[in-house]
């Protein structure tokens, strides 16, 4: 704070910047990590110079809590405009009949579709998150595991795909009132219009957590869920390359119910340059260049694998549909936790997640899980998804070799990330 005096000596307080050398280190510190380091996490992906200047504008300190023309706030115009823009951009890209930009992550995405749609007790079928669901699914860690009856499916053991003799068995046992499809580590496309058939069955609303795909489907790479789902979740990070926040798509007869979960049940107001940052990221994702970057996301993904197969890191499902790999260690010996410990030492970073049927700890599971978004925004293509298998491979089993994390150095180097000047331009 600094006091200000004016002419006729009465004293103000106005706010003022002062430096702060700690957080100035603390970013310097992550900007050196982001050049020096490869990124491999599935759930990441740089946001473009733009994004970011969104968040950093004058939308960011706006209060709009409510929607459009029914807000708790004056001042809110230009708010208003923002939100209809991403509204109508999420709409079209999607075929969406209804759309709610506000949720501030794919989990409260998913916790608003519940609380449009379920009771506490309801009864939901879901992915088992031993084969790959996600938290939010049914973990007794998580709001989803401890306010409904959850019960899991999972995939065949003899080619890790979705087993739907499996979910219709257990749906018609369970009588389901919400059947949901969705992972964090399966790697391949969901059949939807199985999902569908099957819901229509036992009478039960299909909700979709897209949130690792969706940019995908907007791009028409993988099918949307949104022609067969009741509800569709989705994150605006991941592939759509938006700011870190939720999106949900639904049909016509549950707008006011999926509205009103949004707020005021599970949020406040909105962060206006969020769905400033989505709108532009939704735009984005409407354009014939971003339909390419999700093609070659794919591409990667898929020689990634491959390459990872060759160096004793067996692809589950034999290989991938999407930007996600995940890949069993137990031929090397090592845990995947032990490889993504590893492989930062080295200067990567990957995820491990849990291999199915293998009846260990979740802590001692033997799955790795990579992405290919971040090394594709860069510029990197099939040749470098070799070179990185091979960078993974000798820093699981070389580890604390310097050698091996110059490398990784040199490749990163190589293929700069994203600028994070704040501009709006282009």
């Amino acid at each position: 704070m600094a006091t200000v005096v004016t002419s006729d000596d009465s004293a103000r307080v106005a706010m003022t910047d002062e430096p702060d050398p700690a957080l100035d280190a603390l970013l310097d510190q992550e900007s050196s990590r982001r050049r020096s380091q490869i990124h491999l996490l599935a759930g990441e992906n740089f946001a473009s110079p733009q994004v970011r200047a969104l968040l950093a504008s004058d939308f960011a300190d706006k209060y709009a809590e409510g929607y459009p023309a029914h807000r708790h706030h004056t001042g809110c115009g230009p708010a208003d405009a923002v939100e209809a823009l991403a509204v109508a951009r999420a709409k079209a890209l999607f075929g969406a009949a209804h759309a709610n930009v506000q949720p501030y992550s794919g989990s409260i995405a998913v916790l608003a579709a519940a609380a449009a749609l379920l009771r506490p007790g309801d009864s939901v079928l879901a992915m088992s998150l031993a084969h790959g669901g996600h938290l939010t699914h049914g973990s007794s860690a998580n709001f989803s595991g401890r306010w409904f009856s959850v019960s899991g499916y999972g995939v065949r053991q003899s080619d890790g795909l979705i087993d739907l003799d499996q979910v219709r068995d257990r749906a018609r046992a369970v009588r389901p009132k919400v059947i949901v499809a969705g992972t964090i580590s399966y790697p391949r496309a969901i059949d939807w219009e199985a999902f569908r058939t099957i819901a229509d069955e036992v009478g039960a609303y299909f909700v979709a957590d897209a949130s690792q795909t969706l940019g995908l489907a907007a791009a028409g790479t993988v099918t949307s869920p949104v022609p067969y789902a009741d509800v569709v979740c989705g994150a605006t990070h991941k592939v759509l390359g938006g700011p870190r926040g939720g999106l949900i798509l639904c049909v016509e007869e549950l707008a006011e119910r999926v509205d009103r979960a949004v707020f005021p049940f599970i949020q406040g107001g909105p962060m206006v340059n969020q769905l400033a940052a989505k709108a532009y990221a939704l735009g984005r994702a409407a354009t014939p260049a971003f339909a390419a970057y999700t093609r070659r996301c794919v591409a990667n993904a898929q020689a990634l694998a491959g390459a990872l197969d060759g160096h004793g890191l067996r692809p589950l499902t034999g290989g991938t549909d999407t930007h996600l790999v995940t890949a069993d260690a137990r031929r090397l010996g090592l845990t995947g936790r032990e490889i993504e410990q590893r492989c930062e030492s080295a200067g990567m970073l990957l995820g491990h997640c849990a291999v199915p049927f293998e009846e260990v700890p979740p802590a001692a599971a033997s799955g790795v899980r990579l992405g290919t978004l971040c090394v594709t925004t860069q510029g990197m293509a099939e040749p470098e998804m070799a070179e990185i298998a091979g960078l993974i491979h000798a820093a699981a089993t070389e580890p604390e070799n310097a050698t091996v994390t110059e490398r990784v150095r040199s490749l990163a180097e190589r293929f700069p990330s994203l600028s994070t000047k704040p501009q709006c331009g282009d």
